[in-house]
């Protein structure tokens, strides 16, 4: 049961974090009995940070019983994963 709260705990995160999706159109015809590719469009959407997602997170941990020392390093895995997210925006 832990693997599953873990990966609902990820999906929770990107989307309290955004994300990007990648998205391709393509346009076909039919010519000589054959289908032809005409047209083919790569978007990509940003997916906006969710507030909702976010505070679910925050609510569902208990940072009060945590040490100074494992406070600092939930914030430095938190800012790492901030850094991650914009850098993958940009790239």
């Amino acid at each position: 049961m832990a693997i599953q709260d873990d990966k609902v705990r990820d999906a929770v995160l990107k989307v309290a974090l955004g994300f990007r999706v990648e998205e391709v159109t393509e346009e076909y015809d039919a010519r000589d009995g054959e289908l032809k590719l005409v047209k083919r469009r790569e978007t990509h959407k940003d997916i906006p940070p969710d507030l909702k997602a976010a505070k679910l997170l925050l609510e569902g941990a208990d940072y009060s019983a945590l040490s100074d020392e494992e406070l600092e390093a939930e914030r430095a895995k938190l800012i790492r994963a901030l850094g991650e997210e914009n850098k993958e925006k940009l790239q």
